[in-house]
């Protein structure tokens, strides 16, 4: 994708008690992140000078906000990549939605979209589905009717929905048990961005 992500870098840190002190693990899925299990480790990947200062930054968050961030920002990631590619201008859309959503400073922003994106090149298609649950088990249903239109507003980012993105977020909206009657709401609301419903050149 050559999105800028440092080698091995695929993880979101998670702090536990050990001895009293609080210690980072490093190369592990979301899914380790949010208490859900997940791939192995891989040894040796993660301990590098850009993962310590991005598990620094996630420090400072309340630890339940800090998971809410993650999988919001990991399904976002999950759209944006749904058509196989991730542009700088989706990018750019993801940290912004992110910072505004989830209350956080540029530079948090910045860093959890990288790891929501490089987590997704790794594990995306095997954890999709339990970061999904997981979210929807702890978001009220006007946090995933919020996600949805940030899906939908990021998709719209390069003024076309593809079919792949469309798809995708019809599946997390499945997913997040979200009513079909706010999904077709939502889907309407950026029609005009819909590949599906325009019409061939010249047609």
């Amino acid at each position: 994708m050559g999105d800028g992500t440092a080698p091995g870098f695929y993880l979101i840190p998670a702090g536990e008690a050990e001895g009293g002190r609080r210690v980072r693990r490093y190369g592990m899925s979301i899914l380790k992140f949010l208490g859900l299990g997940g791939a192995p480790d891989k040894a040796g990947q993660g301990d590098t000078d850009t993962v310590r200062r991005i598990a620094a930054e996630l420090d400072r968050l309340e630890p339940d906000h800090a998971r809410h961030i993650a999988a919001f920002a990991y399904i976002l990631g999950r759209v944006a990549i749904a058509d196989r590619e991730i542009s700088a201008a989706e990018t750019q859309a993801m940290e912004r939605i992110v910072a505004e959503r989830g209350a956080l400073p540029e530079a948090q922003a910045v860093m959890v979209v990288q790891i929501a994106k490089s987590q997704n090149v790794l594990f995306g298609g095997t954890e999709d589905f339990l970061v999904a649950r997981e979210f929807a088990r702890t978001a009220s249903y006007d946090q995933k009717l919020a996600l949805l239109e940030c899906l939908y507003i990021l998709s719209a980012t390069d003024a076309t929905i593809t079919l792949a993105e469309d798809q995708e977020i019809a599946r997390v909206a499945l997913e997040l048990k979200i009513e079909h009657a706010d999904v077709v709401r939502a889907r309407l609301a950026r029609r005009e961005y819909l590949s599906v419903l325009r019409r061939p050149a010249g047609g």
